[in-house]
């Protein structure tokens, strides 16, 4: 190949990128896969990996950002490879935030060099295809095709509050990911700041909550200027006025064809498992979906290059290969552990299921009685009281169980749970876990031995929910079953009055599970996690850890007929043939 590194060229405005074109040696023209984003481009090329082969996530030096595509694939199948750095960030010039029509211009520059033949693609992942959605609504008419897998947030852009931050429970992923961070930072002593935003911070300062992780209290005293989406974050934890509105027409935007998807790890970090969802639900052009199963993807990022060059191949060099004549949505199945395709997202024909809360921490598909079927002890609730974690590391919960089932259940599609629940302070933050628990062969019974389900049944975690209790006001226009959808805006947040019995909409991302035969279907209620390492780090990038309460709370979870808690799965009747 031909490699030309730290080229420069020059936006609209006069700002410098810096970027690295790797193309074939032969002729050409060729099409062009076009990859941008924050992460260091020096961290991309071919030559990477001639030191770092591809590492499985549990690898000490698995690194999320090397995440732009195999240089060397790309090249042997026709295509040249360009890696951009954004404004603002490593080699670039400029300060990040300006960058509105910097895709448009990039592009322009691609389609008039002499080895580009006038198609472009984009290509990488996480970041990379967050840039590419942006790119998508820019519109450049070079710009082909996308296949931004592992999406960014779809409301509000690539770092929006609704993906990033369901249910408005903030969490650290900003922080552990600052130090993969290139851009540009000038540390000083803070300076003023507007005076709006001058009482923001004084309000973030003075909240407890942050008082009590000092990394992130470091963040927030230093006005932004470093890792600047957890400062917004922290001093603005809701979703601005008008996101919504503006996000429905960005989607308008977006013609050309994509082909988005993640992968069921990322539910812990939510922005992408979210992202590709409301993509794909909302941007109604060609299209595809890929979910993936549970282990994330290695780095330097190489799988799914077979499908990535399939596409581009259809949509770029104009090659009948029939990709578009297969389902839309293809899907891992854990569980069965084997691939499913559908005609949508969520699949057609989904029976919502609700399973109730029950005494004895129970889940059933039988409601609760009318209260004057009961005495009034069905009306009792069941409680848990979280101490916060300047306290403890124990986390409270209450778990319920179905019985092993008698046959295979498969849920695939979004989830939620709909919780009454007491409190005895003004907040808390929801955090609810959905497991598969077994197989179990036992009995419950009376006999010694027999009184409680063994503790050491296998048990796998699918996914998880989170909602903040102030912030559970829902928009039921477009709430879905499955996915309640919550305001989030600043005028939406209402402290809860404690002891006041209230409803909660909590959604739960999607999952596909299949449930096997002697299998039991788990809920966990909690309010708080902590952090896997010390020094308020994790051991996994991904795996953040959430902002939680700073002051000792109690849980009361009410499951009578008068209040049905249930959670609400999207059971797929018949997995032999989904279409």
């Amino acid at each position: 190949m031909i490699e030309e590194r730290d080229l420069r060229i020059r936006m609209r405005d006069g700002v410098r990128l810096a970027l690295d074109v790797y193309r074939p040696e032969g002729q050409g023209p060729y099409p062009v896969l076009y990859a941008c984003a924050l992460h260091n481009k020096d961290l991309q090329g071919p030559d990477m990996a001639d030191v770092l082969p591809p590492q499985p996530a549990h690898a000490p030096l698995w690194f999320g950002p090397l995440e732009a595509g195999d240089t060397r694939r790309f090249i042997a199948n026709g295509y040249v490879h360009v890696i951009a750095q954004p404004r603002g960030s490593a080699k670039s010039e400029g300060h990040y935030g300006h960058e509105d029509t910097d895709h448009y211009d990039v592009i322009d520059w691609i389609s008039r060099q002499s080895w580009c033949d006038g198609n472009v693609g984009m290509v990488g992942i996480s970041g990379y295809a967050g840039e590419q959605w942006r790119a998508a609504a820019q519109g450049h008419p070079a710009l082909k095709a996308i296949f931004p897998y592992d999406a960014c947030s779809a409301y509000g852009g690539m770092f929006g509050f609704r993906d990033f931050y369901p249910g408005g429970v903030l969490h650290a992923f900003p922080y552990l990911l600052d130090v993969f961070s290139t851009v540009h930072e000038n540390r000083g002593v803070p300076g003023e700041l507007p005076a709006e935003e001058e009482k923001l911070f004084r309000a973030a300062m003075a909240n407890p909550d942050f008082k009590m992780y000092a990394n992130l209290y470091n963040i927030l005293t230093q006005k932004g200027q470093r890792t600047f989406i957890m400062y917004h974050t922290m001093i603005a934890p809701w979703e601005p006025d008008g996101t919504i509105e503006a996000t429905e027409q960005t989607f308008k935007k977006i013609k050309i064809p994509y082909y988005t998807g993640s992968g069921a790890y990322a539910y812990t970090y939510k922005l992408h498992w979210l992202g590709a969802q409301h993509y794909f639900q909302n941007v109604k052009v060609a299209r595809k979906l890929l979910f993936a199963g549970p282990a994330h993807l290695e780095r330097p990022f190489h799988e799914y290059h077979d499908e990535i060059i399939r596409w581009y191949d259809h949509w770029l060099k104009g090659v009948d290969n029939g990709i578009m004549d297969e389902p839309p949505v293809r899907y891992w199945l854990m569980g069965a552990n084997e691939w499913k395709t559908a005609a949508d997202w969520p699949l057609p024909g989904t029976q919502w299921v609700k399973f109730y809360l029950d005494d004895w921490q129970r889940l059933t598909t039988n409601p609760p009685r009318p209260a004057d079927q009961t005495g009034t002890a069905a009306g009792e609730p069941d409680v848990f009281t979280q101490m916060p974690l300047k306290k403890t590391a124990t986390v409270e919960r209450l778990r319920y169980m179905t019985n092993p089932l008698a046959q295979d259940l498969t849920v695939v599609g979004p989830i939620s749970l709909t919780l009454h629940a007491e409190i005895d302070k003004t907040d808390t933050n929801w955090i609810v876990i959905l497991k598969d628990v077994g197989p179990d062969v036992s009995v419950v019974t009376a006999r010694e031995g027999e009184r409680t389900v063994p503790a050491d049944l296998p048990e796998r975690e699918l996914t998880r929910g989170w909602l903040k209790a102030s912030y559970r006001e829902i928009d039921p226009t477009r709430s879905k079953p499955g996915e309640p959808f919550h305001t989030l805006t600043r005028d939406s947040i209402r402290p809860v009055k404690p002891g006041e019995i209230v409803e909660y909409q909590i959604q739960i991302l999607a999952t596909a599970n299949q449930f096997r035969t002697g299998h039991r279907i788990c809920l966990e209620i909690t309010s708080m996690d902590v952090p896997t390492g010390t020094g308020a780090m994790t051991n996994v990038e991904y795996i953040p850890y959430h902002v939680c309460r700073s002051e000792t709370v109690t849980h009361s979870i009410y499951h009578d007929a008068r209040y049905p808690s249930h959670l609400l799965l999207p059971v797929v009747p018949d997995q032999t043939s989904v279409t």
